[in-house]
């Protein structure tokens, strides 16, 4: 969950990684429930405005730095 505090041993650079990991397999997810029959489109909006959240997350951290 990006809205989870930083571990204490995590520093930014892993945090951002991890946080693209996450989008990245979002991507996946959108992608497979966008080739079932009947998609969920509420499950489709739910995980985009994840990975927005993530995105706004990790440009934050990078501007932290």
């Amino acid at each position: 969950n990006p809205n989870l505090p930083r571990s204490q041993g995590m520093n930014v650079e892993t945090e951002i990684d991890d946080l693209r990991q996450r989008h990245h397999s979002l991507d996946g997810e959108i992608e497979v429930e966008n080739t079932l029959t009947y998609p969920d489109e509420i499950r489709i909006s739910s995980l985009k405005k994840e990975k927005l959240k993530i995105k706004d997350l990790i440009r934050q951290l990078e501007t932290s730095d």
